[in-house]
């Protein structure tokens, strides 16, 4: 699928980008609810792109040390069970997300991305871009999950004039 990892940064960059606008926005456009996305904010759609992401932070880091990840792991059991837990653990992410003061969530959403790339270009390819377990997670949890939030983007620009 990418034949080195600056590939995949590359088009993770690039498909990260649109959702920056939402730091564009102020805090009232931001706490905005906004029709057909789940009952969502945006603060809420940045608080959930930006936890998945830190998760992979966490497992990025991990790699850079080792070629194993106990991070990887709890998000692979996670996964294993997601019907059962999924939404729970959404709900309980966008609770915390909630609990945090607005600069801290756009501080988180502005520097986890950067920071999740920083990462990877220190862990070994083999680690991850050529793990498929491991790249098959990364992409579920970076470019694929931008994909399936784009329209959600595009409500919350839309709902603030944008």
């Amino acid at each position: 699928m990418y034949a080195d990892g600056l590939s995949f940064l590359e088009e993770e960059r690039e498909a990260w980008r649109p959702f920056e606008a939402l730091l564009d926005l102020t805090d009232e456009q931001l706490e905005q609810p906004v029709e057909g996305i789940h009952g969502w904010t945006g603060r809420d759609l940045m608080s959930h792109l930006g936890v998945w992401l830190d998760w992979w932070l966490t497992i990025a880091r991990e790699l850079a040390v080792g070629p194993q990840s106990e991070g990887y792991d709890r998000l692979e059991a996670i996964g294993k069970d997601w019907e059962a837990q999924g939404d729970v653990l959404n709900a309980r992410y966008r609770a915390e997300w909630a609990a945090l003061p607005m600069a801290e969530v756009r501080r988180r959403f502005a520097t986890l991305p950067g920071e999740l790339r920083g990462y990877l270009t220190v862990v070994p390819e083999t680690r991850w871009l050529k793990d498929s377990a491991h790249l098959k997670s990364l992409l579920g949890n970076t470019t694929e999950h931008y994909d399936d939030h784009t329209a959600d983007l595009g409500a919350v620009l839309a709902a603030a004039g944008r």
